[in-house]
């Protein structure tokens, strides 16, 4: 009975459409609203059907998914077409990515375009440019404050010159992806200024109190995200004479999503950026969609609705698009955010595997695996229409937020351990060669996290300094461990801006004061491209590196068995230094990778009777995929020189 409601409400909508919409050839879009308009609607009705306007809302809603479809070009249209064909394609193992800043890669978008070569040149096919959008000078949280969500920074280009990176990448055959900001605005948004001129409508797209008994009551649960520059969760706004809440920084106003018009608001402008070329969308902050007093405002039940509504949206106008989740919560929350199918992906097919990155670090600290084993051990299982994004470093700062269990079962006490990477990071601990800073120190909880480049945190700006050829050496050898595990773990590797380089630490920053209050900027480099052309001249840093990260990226590609289909095996190898799991062809499990790597600044090895019970034959002989050489073997034994990794494959 309910379905027979929900397809009578469609009927009628049908029936209400304007008439512009309906002079069109929507047969696609009629298919897969029909599809799809059950799920839509009784997700809609679940967030908004106590509302008076429902049906108001729900024609609305369908209007903006027809408009969408009606501006998507003939070839999107026909990607769409095809990604619906071949529904597993952005599982293979031929993905790699790399995550940039457009005035950090590039002058502009323009030259952007103009450097695509680059990405073919090291086997990068997917391209996440950070923030473009129209943000405050001063205040714009690396581009994440967006005060115009159709308008790209004027400093960075136009509409006309992303379409043209759009085609471009299209050309060669390379994915685009961009940010949606969800959760919030700048408060110098269009809707921010009529809520301040007193647009009653405007101030229901935010969560805005003439007092602070509403704010105080939801501060009893919530934490605090920037506790030493922005602390508390609300801004008094002196012009309205009213709270508003500002979860992440005073400028930046939450949007409420117990508004439908704000929903509606965000699909349009997801639909609109998916017309533009845009392969994926990164959903900043889903975590914190939706609000309610009495608990941390994070992860709650409505959110995911949220995200499947849009999800489902998206199928019916652009189904070719991609969702990533950026959540960066603890591993059994991130979990939930590919959605609750046993197989689809009904949220986001993408979610970043920020523990992996987190537990890699420490393996580095330690020097050690007895984390990073017992992490990866207890991460859950992710959907089979679904993937991972693995990276080392990002835009943002390193957290070490592991679960407190997984810290004990390793053998450390959770407080002392995270104090101990809090410095060693910090370059504060004797032994350490890294150079980061510490960021957001929480004086009343101890917590802290960590912001550097990943050549800096590895050791190779100390190891340079010093011009020290055995210290560079290691630094080199680490960072080239970290993207082997990322490549061969099961999922899209994702490298950061500079990193194929060595790029470390950018401390002009601390001259802008626009940027100096916020020391992520350290790890946020402007290229320098005639330093770039040394990664065609041999004996260089930059000459090691990028081609080590190129041979690997095209190894990966050319491996079936790094495709993700769950197809992972963790083993005990009993040596707490190295971490081994097998990676197999699940079209054909007799094809196996064993790959295994030794954190240790000192040769271990590989005792392969301890792993024969897994179907490894102790006595076989292997060959390295990476190398090309057969690794020694003795006694049934492969020794792995200090922090040596190999991927083996039986012969």
């Amino acid at each position: 009975m309910y379905e027979q409601v929900s397809h009578s409400l469609l009927n009628a909508i049908l029936d209400d459409l304007k008439p512009e919409i309906r002079r069109q050839d929507l047969r696609h879009f009629y298919t897969r609203l029909g599809a799809n308009f059950y799920a839509i609607y009784s997700l809609f009705f679940k967030l908004y059907g106590h509302r008076d306007d429902f049906k108001q809302q729900m024609l609305k809603l369908v209007e903006t998914m027809a408009k969408g479809y009606i501006d998507r070009s003939a070839e999107l249209e026909q990607i769409d077409i095809q990604r619906e064909k071949d529904h597993n394609w952005f599982l293979s193992q031929k993905w790699v990515g790399k995550a940039l800043y457009t005035t950090g890669f590039a002058e502009n978008l323009a030259d952007l375009a103009d450097k695509t070569g680059y990405f073919q040149e090291l086997g990068i096919n997917m391209v996440h440019i950070m923030p473009i959008l129209m943000c405050p000078s001063g205040k714009s949280d690396g581009g994440y404050a967006v005060s115009d969500f159709r308008q790209i920074d004027d400093r960075i280009g136009g509409l006309d010159d992303i379409r043209r990176v759009a085609e471009e990448f299209r050309k060669r055959d390379i994915l685009l992806v961009l940010d949606i900001v969800l959760n919030h605005t700048s408060d110098e948004h269009e809707w921010a200024r009529k809520a301040i001129n007193g647009e009653r409508r405007y101030q229901d797209y935010y969560y805005i109190f003439e007092n602070r008994e509403i704010p105080d009551m939801f501060e009893q649960a919530m934490p605090e995200i920037f506790p030493e520059s922005d602390p508390g969760n609300f801004t008094w706004n002196a012009d309205m004479q009213k709270w508003v809440m500002t979860v992440f920084h005073h400028y930046q106003w939450d949007l409420n999503y117990s508004n439908p018009e704000v929903f509606i608001e965000m699909l349009d402008i997801i639909l609109f950026w998916a017309n533009q070329g845009v392969d994926v969308l990164r959903l900043d902050a889903v975590a914190f969609l939706w609000k309610q007093i009495g608990s941390s405002c994070q992860n709650e039940r409505n959110a995911h609705l949220i995200l499947q509504l849009m999800k489902d949206c998206c199928q019916v106008t652009a189904p070719g698009v991609l969702f990533i989740a950026e959540a960066i919560v603890a591993p059994v929350e991130v979990i939930k955010y590919f959605g609750e199918d046993a197989i689809i992906a009904k949220e986001c097919e993408i979610a970043y595997n920020a523990t992996l990155m987190a537990l890699l670090w420490d393996g580095i600290a330690t020097k050690n695996t007895k984390l990073l084993y017992q992490g990866v051990k207890n991460l859950p299982a992710k959907l089979e229409r679904a993937t991972w994004l693995n990276y080392v470093r990002c835009h943002d700062d390193i957290g070490f937020g592991f679960d407190d269990y997984d810290v004990r079962a390793a053998g450390y006490e959770p407080f002392a351990h995270r104090k101990f990477l809090i410095d060693y990071f910090s370059g504060q601990f004797e032994e350490s060669t890294a150079r980061g800073m510490v960021f957001m120190r929480n004086e009343a909880t101890g917590d802290a996290r960590i912001c550097g480049s990943l050549a800096s945190l590895a050791g190779l700006e100390s190891a340079m300094e010093k011009d020290d050829p055995e210290l560079i050496l290691m630094a080199i050898n680490k960072i080239l461990l970290l993207h082997s595990l990322i490549m061969s773990f099961g999922g899209i590797p994702l490298l950061y801006n500079g990193d194929a380089i060595g790029v470390v630490n950018d401390y002009s920053y601390q001259d802008d004061t626009s940027k100096s209050s916020d020391n992520r900027w350290i790890h946020r480099p402007k290229i320098n491209w005639e330093r770039a052309e040394l990664r065609k001249k041999q004996g260089t840093v930059e000459y090691t590196l990028f081609n080590a990260l190129k041979k690997m990226i095209a190894i990966r590609k050319e491996t079936s068995a790094f495709a993700d289909f769950n197809n992972r095996e963790l083993l005990d190898v009993k040596n707490e230094h190295l971490l081994c799991f097998i990676r197999f062809n699940h079209e054909r499990p007799s094809e196996r990778v064993l790959v295994v790597a030794n954190f240790d600044a000192n040769p271990q090895y590989l005792d392969l009777d301890v792993i024969s019970t897994k179907g490894i034959n102790a006595y076989a002989q292997f060959i390295d995929l990476y190398s090309g050489n057969k690794p020694a073997q003795f006694d049934r034994r492969i020794v792995l020189q200090a922090h040596q990794f190999y991927w083996l494959s039986e012969l």
